[in-house]
């Protein structure tokens, strides 16, 4: 086996090759380093590596499978995790100057749960300045490209680590998502990305321990993968009040499952919400995938009314509460739209924001009850297809301007809204050869069936087999 092969079988295969002795720690280790030397330099998508430690603990972890100690689901499997993520003695930046030396002691719960389950770090993956917006660049690192494209972004704000599984770097990956995160750079770099139920993975530390806008969740090359991820990453915390108490079990079970006579809901044309041509084009070209897996495809879509302004009041509040610090000491350090995004927050009222719960509530009843015709809502990821890694944000798509620097986002930050689960999936390519991806909702809490239905997708189109040439 050569190190491409390697470097880029799935995560649950090679796990098993790992459990069964006929790979060790170490020489997956080894490959993965050798291809982060070789192709990171090109795309810079880890931006912190600590390959010395990842080598030393892979030696570790055979070690321990010698001993014939209990192994744990990942045993064994190179990550790594996103630069808004925690990191017990690895530098952790969030993408800002302000915190370019920082380097925590404790680790968040979701990376002390992704050790746990054997999987060994190797470093840390680009991300836009505290998270904010859809494309990856920052003043510490600079900007991640997109492997199938490197004049292109790959998304964000999880975007270092898309580019990082789709050029093989890693096979498991971390992220967030509040307003697409997890779901546009898995769109625009062919990979996939779990937008988990909130509380599905428990975040700590948080400053907002009620909130359900952010998310964190898995990204991997394959459904299988996010899966077994999540049967990691998921499951109760006592420091949690939202942590959902379900057992995290149940995302190690078998994927396959019989979709005849499941009933979806083809959002292909969303009211308020511009898409590219190419975005569609690819798009409608899978509905015949879903028909041919027995589904009942049928055009319809719930009143997403208020959805926008729900999203841009309620984000708007989250980044005082989350940045109140960095605005108050540092605001000279802080990129224009953190500012602009902060100083809408403070322009709230209090009748503003009781009004934007109003209307989410209203909304979410819309949508509860629609879902009780169909199981499952497909619509497009992203807007638009990559676009060029030197511009900031989409400003316009179709001759339509965008407000803001996250208005080209609505088809992700709608479902966000929600509280639904949501997964990109590969599928399919534009004529200039860049990733589409399409988005799948699921009802409440039911972030299991839509696995399955994931499952049932990517293995009907195989799209997420296309490797960039790196």
């Amino acid at each position: 086996m050569n190190n491409s092969e390697l470097c880029f079988m799935p995560a649950h295969e090679l796990a098993a090759h790992i459990r069964n002795k006929e790979l060790s720690a170490v020489e997956v280790m080894q490959a993965h380093l050798t291809q982060i030397e070789r192709v990171n330099p090109k795309v810079n998508a880890i931006v912190t590596l600590v390959a010395e430690q990842a080598l030393a603990n892979a030696q570790l972890a055979d070690a321990a499978q010698a001993r014939g100690e209990a192994l744990g689901p990942l045993h064994g499997l190179p990550v790594a995790h996103k630069d808004l993520a925690e990191t017990a003695g690895i530098r952790t930046t969030y993408g800002s100057p302000i915190y370019k030396d920082n380097v925590p002691s404790e680790d968040a719960l979701h990376v002390a749960r992704l050790k746990n389950a054997g999987a060994i770090t190797v470093g840390k993956t680009n991300t836009p300045e505290f998270g904010a917006g859809s494309q990856t660049f920052n003043a510490v690192f600079g900007a991640t490209v997109n492997p199938y494209d490197f004049s292109k972004t790959c998304g964000g704000s999880s975007g270092g680590a898309a580019t990082a599984l789709a050029c093989g770097l890693i096979p498991i990956a971390d992220g967030s998502d509040m307003g697409g995160s997890l779901r546009n750079p898995a769109a625009f770099c062919n990979v996939v990305g779990l937008r988990p139920s909130p509380g599905r993975v428990p975040m700590h530390p948080d400053k907002q321990m009620w909130g359900t806008l952010g998310v964190d969740g898995p990204m991997a090359r394959t459904v299988s993968d996010v899966a077994l991820m999540l049967s990691a990453m998921a499951g109760p915390d006592p420091r949690v009040p939202m942590s959902l108490t379900d057992s995290p079990a149940q995302f190690a079970q078998p994927l396959e499952r019989n979709l005849k006579g499941v009933r979806v809901a083809w959002l292909g044309q969303l009211p308020g919400v511009k898409f590219d041509k190419r975005i569609t084009a690819v798009i409608e070209s899978q509905r015949a995938t879903f028909e041919a897996l027995g589904c009942i495809v049928e055009d319809a879509a719930p009143d997403f009314s208020d959805a926008d302004e729900v999203f841009n009041v309620l984000r708007a509040y989250n980044f005082v509460l989350s940045r109140h610090h960095e605005y108050t000491h540092h605001r000279h350090l802080l990129k224009d739209t953190i500012i602009w995004n902060y100083e809408q927050g403070l322009t709230l009222s209090a009748e503003t924001v009781a009004l934007a719960e109003i209307k989410r509530a209203a909304l979410w009843q819309r949508v509860r009850k629609f879902m009780q015709t169909y199981e499952f809502m497909v619509l497009p990821v992203t807007q638009v297809p990559p676009f060029d890694v030197t511009q900031p944000y989409v400003t316009e798509i179709d001759g339509e301007v965008m407000p803001n620097y996250i208005a080209w986002m609505k088809s992700c930050y709608y479902i966000s809204v929600l509280g639904n689960p949501a997964i990109s999936v590969p599928a399919g390519f534009t004529a200039e050869g860049l990733p589409v991806g399409l988005q799948i909702v699921g009802r409440l809490r039911e972030d299991f069936s839509l696995l399955q239905m994931a499952y049932g997708f990517e293995q009907a189109t195989q799209v997420g087999q296309r490797k960039p040439v790196v």
